[in-house]
């Protein structure tokens, strides 16, 4: 699966990337190189950043579907268990 970004959050990532190289690294980085890396980053790691967040989201649905049962559970054979419903003579 290829992962794309909006363009606009594209070239905030591109922005951030320079920024990150100007302020850690031993010199700038130009805007090409940077949108580069990001090319690199999104096809070469987001995929698995992707599918540990999919693992992720899986085991919380996972776990509220374990849990549905206990929210919309519904007691059986109640109707003589009410007052006034006891059985004369029993």
């Amino acid at each position: 699966m290829d992962i794309h970004l909006p363009k606009d959050a594209q070239q905030r990532a591109v922005v951030s990337i320079e920024r990150y190289f100007a302020q850690h690294m031993d010199g700038p980085i130009g805007n090409m190189a940077a949108g580069a890396l990001l090319g690199f980053f999104l096809e070469e790691l987001a995929p698995l950043v992707y599918n540990q967040a999919v693992a992720d989201v899986q085991e919380r649905l996972q776990a509220r579907v374990m849990e549905i049962d206990i929210e919309v559970h519904a007691d059986e054979f109640t109707y003589w268990n009410k007052p006034g419903r006891q059985r004369q003579g029993a």
